[in-house]
């Protein structure tokens, strides 16, 4: 049970200055973040709490979080609320309040303020996108809590802020990447425009080649209701370095080849199409830029009737589809997936996502091939723990993929994964991440194993699905 907040002691006032304002649309990125708020009518945020090295002192803090706001526009970035979609506006300076919390359980204390920074909503027009606090003992400073507003920044600019708070500001680079205003601006360039118009027939492709139906009609008619499991495998993680290495490649597709395979062996239509969340950093000058540049993409896979060595090199075909096709612009989107639907007659469900959240280095560890001993070993040690609150998006099937550790600090996966109960049952949620790792270690011990996919699926595709679009894209 997450502590009160109690009053916070002291408000220190952190003024910042930093280069470039004006006002623009929403970059493509932010759009996205704006219509999952305004579906929800929750803020949507990002952030943590850091235990605090001795002798740090609340100034010091104050000092850091300036100078980081000063350098990012997105973090000195409201919008301006208008008729239809808001626009951003960037000004060079103003005042973040830093709160002071003191308290004889400080570790409670910040977990209690970081849960009410991300649920209180934020006020777009008038509040800076970051909130933060300082939590003492003994007047001694031990942790620091910083939420955003996910409309600034992603989890790959989080990672290059974390990587900034540990430096002395006065010792950074300028910043170099491109930063909101600008990305809001080369958005209605020819360039960019092209690359929009190549994602969205990609997308079209897509829409028209899937069946329409991810997991089968409800089995109950009722309102949704939502429970979330986690499951953590060291067997995963060992499985998955080993398959990667062999192969070449990063451990992103071998993951998405066992999920894919996994989900059609539960009874979910193939060929399997999920949206993953993509990072577009591997673009020119978005590589280290504080701001929201993550766009959704549908990756589609035939897994039927191949082997789990082939699934694999139709994933790393799949996923190079799915990343290269997701910078567009959402509103063309849209007006695509209404396009489609009519022509169609029916609505495709988009209700399956998936959103590997490592960082961005996700090249397989160094090492030698596990042994089946060790192997099953590892099997042996996975963990699963249900809750029936998830904080997660309000899907049929959400899926969060994390490395994290083991108890014996053994390198492990951790999937987390919220499901509709009219689609999936307990028994079922729990086959479908334990199939993940199932698969993994399969394939790392015998890639000739056939998936146990068939043609003849629960929710057959329709005519034309069968085919393997991993590899060239949209025709």
């Amino acid at each position: 049970m997450v502590s009160p907040v109690p009053d916070p002691v002291e408000r220190v006032s952190v003024p910042f200055h930093g280069r470039g304002s004006g006002e623009a649309e929403l970059t493509w990125g932010q759009i996205g973040i704006w219509q999952a708020i305004e579906r929800s009518g929750e803020s949507r945020t990002m952030g943590g709490t850091t235990a605090l090295p001795p002798g740090i002192e609340v100034e010091s803090v104050a000092g850091v979080l300036g100078a980081l706001v000063g350098r990012h526009q997105a973090l000195r970035t409201r919008l301006v609320l208008t008729p239809g979609r808001p626009r951003q506006r960037v000004s060079t300076s103003g005042e973040l309040t830093l709160e002071v919390f003191e308290s004889s359980s400080p570790a409670a204390v910040a977990a209690a303020v970081q849960e009410r920074y991300a649920s209180v909503p934020f006020d777009y027009e008038h509040e800076w996108p970051v909130r933060a606090a300082v939590v003492r003992r003994d007047g001694v400073s031990t942790h620091m809590v910083v939420v955003y507003l996910h409309l600034s920044l992603d989890a790959g600019g989080l990672e290059v802020l974390i990587g900034e708070l540990g430096q002395d500001p006065a010792t950074l680079p300028p910043v170099t990447a491109v930063q909101p205003l600008e990305q809001a601006r080369s958005q209605r360039e020819p360039a960019a425009l092209r690359q929009s118009a190549n994602s969205l027939r990609y997308l079209e492709h897509v829409l028209r080649t899937v069946s329409p139906l991810r997991f089968g009609p409800p089995r109950e008619d009722r309102d949704p209701t939502f429970r979330m499991v986690r499951f953590r495998s060291p067997a995963t993680r060992l499985a998955v370095d080993a398959i990667a290495r062999r192969a070449g490649i990063s451990t992103s597709p071998v993951l998405l080849a066992c999920f894919a395979v996994a989900l059609a062996r539960a009874g979910a239509s193939n060929p399997v199409m999920a949206m993953l969340m993509v990072s577009n950093r591997f673009r020119p000058g978005f590589a280290d830029s504080v701001s929201t540049i993550v766009q959704i993409s549908p990756y589609l896979i035939d897994v039927a009737d191949v082997t789990l060595g082939e699934a694999v090199a139709r994933a790393a075909r799949s996923t190079m589809n799915a990343y290269k096709h997701a910078y567009y612009d959402p509103d063309a989107q849209d007006e695509v997936v209404d396009r489609v639907i009519a022509s169609r007659g029916e609505a495709v469900d988009f209700s399956c996502f998936y959103n590997d959240r490592r960082k961005s280095d996700r090249a397989p560890a160094v090492g030698l091939d596990p042994t089946v001993a060790e192997l099953a070993s590892a099997v042996d040690r996975s963990e699963v723990h249900w809750e029936d609150e998830p904080g997660m998006p309000r899907q049929k099937l959400y899926l969060h993929v994390d490395n994290t550790v083991d108890p014996l600090g053994d390198p492990a996966i951790e999937f987390t994964m919220s499901v509709d109960t009219r689609y999936f049952t307990a028994d079922e949620t729990e086959a479908v991440v334990r199939g993940f790792e199932s698969v993994a270690v399969s394939t790392a011990l015998d890639p000739d194993t056939p998936t146990g996919v068939w043609v003849e699926t629960r929710f057959p595709a329709t005519a034309g699905a069968g085919a393997d679009t991993g590899e060239g894209g949209a025709p």
